[in-house]
């Protein structure tokens, strides 16, 4: 063999053990990753359960609405 074979030959392994190395490290990241969805996902529906009663507040503020708008009525009747 000659020396631009060996120098070919070389390049090429080190090419290859960069591309090995970067795939370890993607699925290593991708396991982490994997092994945290489920806390995540848990966390998420606990928010999901703690702010559903938001869901209400547009009928709540709309009842205040007409109390308000009662009670304005009453301080009129009555002089105020």
């Amino acid at each position: 063999m000659t020396t631009d074979w060996t120098i070919g030959y070389v390049i090429g392994g080190v090419i290859l053990l960069a591309v090995v190395v970067l795939v370890v490290a993607i699925l290593t990241l991708a396991k982490q990753i994997g092994d945290e969805a489920p806390k995540i996902n848990t966390a998420l529906e606990g928010a999901v359960r703690n702010t559903a009663p938001l869901g209400a507040l547009r009928t709540t503020i709309e009842h205040a609405t007409i109390i308000i708008a009662g009670l304005r009525r009453g301080r009129e009747r009555l002089g105020g």
